[in-house]
């Protein structure tokens, strides 16, 4: 939010502060000041305030106020004119192109001078005519045969705005003379405002802040308005449906208004604050919602009257219906959802509650008599609503944050009184209200011991009560010592309860500062320290893979049932296909409607995108999928998910070209996985509907499934864009998690020789060579070290429907060296086991 030092000084004394103080003061209180902008004042001499700050100042001797008494015709250039001007001490012929002047063109002599801002020779300004901010310093010279040394200035030039087709039109009473810096010179403070700041959005909440922060009086404005003729009483009636929607709604009447442009000096504050200013009417909303922060609406009575026909206007406020539409006043036709929240009259739909107003009604040059709105909205609605249609107006922001209802009357009599000064209009008696829903105040019990819990400071309840009357807490002593704390109608955030507790001592820390706060110990006993196992043992299976080289990917939750249908082959059953999802009641984008199933096709999304930018790819994912149960809330197990495509080995002179990843590289890296969570499974062929088959194995631990894993099937591949082959493997965690030891035998490093020795058997085709090699550690007993397979041989040579296991073998004893004949036994031993139960041969 942007507001200006000179807005803020309306309602609190700030003299004697620097604007480089007041921005710390904010800053330290919670309203971050991202930038500063100055705009004739001074800038800080000293550059380690810590703001960004920038700006121009301007020459008080060379910049100042002037009259132009005579717009003259150049007498060499149609788009150029000649201004009689007096800066106050000697009168000047100013040369100019602003298209503004030349309605007084040949005018002669001007009934009523127009005071205007005046650079002197020699002053520093900004280059109207250049992109951004370019300096330059006004110099004699001659254009179109006329000497210029001095000019009118823009807003653009003076630093202000962009705005640079005309140039500035001060207000008539500006003294001529004066230093224009004395005059509207300013700094713009950038705010940052967080959602527990929302009350702040505007400048008397910024202002009371600074009065509670620096002690200083806060100047408030009744804003009474004298009111003539009729009463609005029996000509409006407002109708409120849903008052969880709308707890408030008020109304009032100001007739015979005269459309025109606002006060220069309204003009130059809406401008710093971001909005562009139309007439004096919609400017008197926008300025009483930046001022006070209750977001108005002005309605054309006029328009009004005609769709009632003549009758009373009865405004009402409800949810759309199907297929409802309303033309904003951006000029787009919106079809309306039936959560949008409507401001409607008899004849149909006026705006879009707390967003945007229709066209149909809005202010125009024509409009003489003004309804204006002021109402409290459902927050989260408004939200919802803005987001929706992408309409991020400043009334959505600040009624998406929460605006209290109290606001509503301040906000309307704000608008009324600024309408009445700006337009000579006349302001009905009367005010239509309707409050079905006032919420009730927060009230909170704190006592000076919770003070120094929270805190970790003594602090006198008299002077918690005096820091928080300065917010405007309503404050009591009880008879019990407790003080009990109401919050003021404005304030939305502070809670009831523990939570309201904390909100108060926030408001305590604010004001007493954060940085006279000491450092000291926890009062209260640190909580005890409990582990999370399961949480403990899924980071452990992280770190492993991420050894392994695989890299992790975070991927969204929610996506759309076309996508997860891409890891299905072409003739995959309608079974396969019909699955059920979670769905979203408000998705942020059409494919994010539901929750996933699988985790395995976010990974391959990813794989997707990024095929193009690298040769090689290893991604895996932990997370949940969502299992819809009926009248229940979803099951959410948790998930693993691998991806491997690519190259086996980064290119290289001494590699071989073209490997790509396969199959086994991929069972290499589960059987890494699961040996070092000491996990003893099996690996059977298996079916999948998205896998390759005769490439696809299930992992069985006690011959229950873990997962499945192999190669992507061809036609799943052609779904998406990446070249095959593409490993993946999808794995149940819970089932993981579950089954992981609580403990293991460590075998201790033997301190004598191994003896290797290779041996290979001959056994069926058929017959899984787990089976062999879980039968040879079952045999070796103590003495058997490590079994690996090395070779797999099928020929003539071995008999058909055979084929040829070799295994490397390591026998180690922790007591001593072993013998050959030792060794010997040990693989005689093995030999035998293996031919009676297997019915497998020894190898020549």
């Amino acid at each position: 939010m942007k507001l200006s030092v000179s807005w803020l000084n309306d309602f609190v004394d700030l003299s004697g502060l620097e604007v480089v103080e007041i921005a710390r003061l904010l800053t330290m209180a919670g309203m971050e000041v991202e930038a500063i902008t100055f705009a004739g004042l001074p800038l800080p001499v000293r550059e380690d305030h810590g703001f960004k700050v920038s700006g121009l100042a301007w020459d008080r001797e060379k910049i100042v106020v002037a009259e132009i008494r005579a717009v003259n015709p150049h007498p060499n250039a149609d788009r150029l004119t000649l201004c009689d001007l007096f800066d106050g001490e000697r009168e000047h012929i100013v040369l100019t192109g602003a298209p503004n002047l030349y309605p007084y063109k040949g005018l002669g002599k001007l009934e009523k001078p127009i005071k205007v801002a005046y650079a002197k020779e020699g002053a520093q300004i900004y280059d109207g005519h250049a992109d951004g901010q370019v300096l330059t310093t006004l110099k004699r010279a001659k254009i179109r045969g006329v000497e210029s040394y001095s000019m009118v200035c823009s807003e653009k030039e003076l630093g202000i705005s962009e705005e640079h087709e005309g140039v500035i039109f001060l207000d008539d009473d500006a003294p001529v003379g004066m230093p224009l810096a004395d005059y509207i010179g300013d700094a713009i403070l950038e705010v940052k405002i967080n959602p527990n700041m929302a009350r702040n959005a505007n400048v008397l909440g910024v202002a009371r802040e600074l009065a509670a922060l620096t002690g200083r009086e806060l100047k408030k404005f009744s804003y009474e308005v004298p009111v003539q003729g009729e009463s609005i009483e029996g000509k409006v009636k407002i109708e409120i449906t849903d008052p969880q929607l709308n707890p408030r709604f008020m109304l009032a009447l100001i007739r015979d208004v005269e459309i025109k442009p606002s006060p220069y000096w309204v003009q130059r504050r809406l401008r710093a604050a971001g909005m562009r200013p139309i007439n004096n009417i919609v400017d008197a909303t926008n300025y009483a919602m930046l001022e006070i922060g209750e977001p108005l609406h002005a309605f054309d009575y006029d328009v009004l009257l005609r769709r009632a026909n003549g009758g009373p206007v009865v405004i009402s406020t409800r949810v759309a219906r199907p297929g409802e539409t309303l033309v904003t006043l951006d000029g787009v036709t919106r079809t309306l959802s039936e959560t949008n929240v409507l401001v409607c009259d008899s004849a149909g739909p006026l705006s879009l509650a707390g967003v945007m107003g229709g066209a149909e009604s809005e202010v125009t040059e024509q409009t003489r008599n003004v309804l204006l709105e002021a109402a409290a909205w459902n927050f989260i609605n408004i939200r919802r609503t803005a987001n929706q249609h992408n309409l991020p107006s400043e009334a959505s922001f600040r009624f998406s944050r929460g605006v209290h209802p109290a606001l509503a009357e301040q906000g309307l009599r704000c608008g009324l009184y600024w309408m009445s000064a700006w337009s000579t209009g006349k302001v009905a008696p009367g005010i239509v209200d309707n409050y079905p829903l006032p919420p009730q105040q927060p009230v909170v019990e704190i006592r000076e011991r919770d003070v120094h819990r929270v805190l970790g400071i003594q602090i006198p309840l008299g002077d918690v009560k005096a820091l928080l009357e300065r917010l405007e807490f309503a404050c009591e002593v009880g008879a019990d010592g407790g003080l009990r704390v109401t919050a003021p109608a404005f304030r939305m955030d502070i809670g009831e309860g523990l939570v309201g507790m904390a909100d108060v001592m926030e408001e305590i820390a604010r004001l007493y500062g954060y940085d006279n706060i000491p450092e000291t110990r926890m009062a209260d006993p640190l909580p005890p320290q409990r582990g999370n196992p399961s949480l403990e043992a899924e980071e452990r299976i992280r770190d492993i893979l991420v050894t392994l080289g695989l890299q992790e990917v975070i991927t969204h939750r929610m996506t759309a049932p076309e996508i997860e249908a891409r890891l299905l082959p072409r003739e995959a059953s309608d079974g396969a296909r019909s699955v059920d999802y979670v769905q979203l009641a408000n998705p942020i984008a059409p494919e994010k409607r539901v929750l996933r199933r699988s985790l395995l096709s976010s990974v391959l999304n990813v794989l997707e995108r990024n095929a193009r930018l690298r040769e090689t790819l290893a991604f895996f994912e932990i997370g949940a999928v969502y299992i819809p149960q009926p009248g229940a809330l979803p099951l959410e197990p948790r998930r693993l998910a691998i991806a491997l495509a690519g190259r086996r080995y980064e290119p290289a002179w001494d590699v071989k070209v073209g490997v790509k990843l396969d199959f086994y590289d991929l069972k290499g890296m589960i059987e890494a996985l699961m040996e070092a969570l000491h996990l003893q499974v099996s690996y059977v062929p298996a079916e999948h509907p998205s896998f390759h088959p005769g490439k696809c194995a299930s992992v069985l631990l006690n011959g229950a499934p873990l997962g499945v894993f192999g190669e992507l099937h061809p036609q799943v591949a052609e779904n998406y864009d990446f070249v095959s082959p593409v490993q993946a493997a999808e794995f149940d965690l819970e089932a993981i998690l579950t089954a992981l030891p609580a403990g293991y035998a460590v075998r201790p490093v033997s301190e004598f020789p191994p003896v290797l020795e290779d041996i290979a058997v001959i056994v069926d085709e058929s017959l899984p060579a787990d089976r062999v090699e879980a039968l040879i550690w079952q045999t070796g007993g103590k003495l058997l070290a490590s079994v690996r397979l090395f070779d797999v041989f099928r020929g003539e040579q071995i008999g058909a429907g055979k084929k040829s296991l070799a295994y490397a073998l390591t026998y180690q004893s922790l007591e001593g060296t072993l013998t050959d004949k030792e060794a010997a036994a040990i693989r005689n031993r093995i030999v035998r086991r293996l031919e009676n139960e297997l019915g497998a041969k020894l190898r020549g």
